[in-house]
């Protein structure tokens, strides 16, 4: 593996696909993020409680400032997880091209670190809940999403190791992964927190929300692919000596 195509392919499709999250979020998710705000602070003032607008009203322009930066530095983050998981599984992953197996491998990813665990623990704007529940909110989701992340590659490996055809193998691993997931979200708890804001404004940003994450999947994906048969960082025979 060559260290400097593989670093530039990573980073840089990291960097396209999380600034174009942060662009989308920025326009579609925010607006909705806004409204769940202005109707939590309704509750507040009909309930008799102070509310310091001057200081919502910076937080939130300081908060989407940063949607962009946000956006660039989770994308490189995943896109470096995901570079590591390319190169170790290129062979093993279905598809004739470098492409077609980056976007079979986004998608699993996607489906593993966040469709699954935002089943049982799906998003809520800011404003959503109670502050004090936060870390223990937060801890939740990151238990599932290790749990499932876990799963599948202790799954990858078991399988890997039986004497099997490829769709044996592949309907073992589905219903291995299906049963740990399934026993992991009856298990674990729920959410604490009540919505106390219309369901509807956050059903809707939740398929908002997940929309985007999909779709940055699918662009790190279709990138990443594109990069690495364009500088082919696991062909040796590309270096160039002077």
């Amino acid at each position: 593996m060559r260290t400097l195509p593989f670093l530039l392919v990573t980073v840089v499709s990291g960097a396209i696909a999380g600034t174009i999250l942060g662009l989308i979020n920025l326009g579609v998710v925010e607006p909705f993020i806004d409204k769940a705000i202005e109707l939590e602070i309704q509750n507040d003032i009909q309930a008799g409680q102070t509310v310091n607008m001057n200081e919502i009203t910076d937080y939130r322009t300081w908060q989407k400032g940063g949607e962009i930066v946000g956006g660039l530095v989770y994308g490189i983050s995943l896109s470096s997880l995901f570079g590591i998981v390319f190169a170790y599984s290129r062979k093993s992953l279905p598809g004739n091209n470098a492409k077609l197996k980056a976007i079979f491998l986004a998608s699993i990813m996607c489906l593993v670190l966040f469709i699954v665990p935002a089943l049982k623990y799906p998003s809520n704007p800011p404003a959503v809940g109670d502050p004090s529940t936060i870390y223990y909110r937060q801890s939740l989701f990151v238990a599932f999403l290790v749990i499932s992340g876990l799963s599948v590659l202790g799954v990858a490996v078991l399988v890997k190791k039986l004497n099997q055809t490829v769709r044996k193998k592949m309907v073992i691993a589905c219903a291995t992964y299906g049963a740990i997931v399934i026993v992991s979200y009856i298990v674990m708890p729920s959410n604490p927190d009540k919505i106390s804001i219309s369901m509807n404004l956050i059903e809707t940003f939740r398929v908002v929300s997940a929309g985007t994450i999909v779709m940055f999947w699918g662009v790190l994906g279709l990138i990443f692919g594109t990069l690495w048969h364009r500088f082919d960082p696991h062909n040796f025979e590309k270096i160039t000596v002077f």
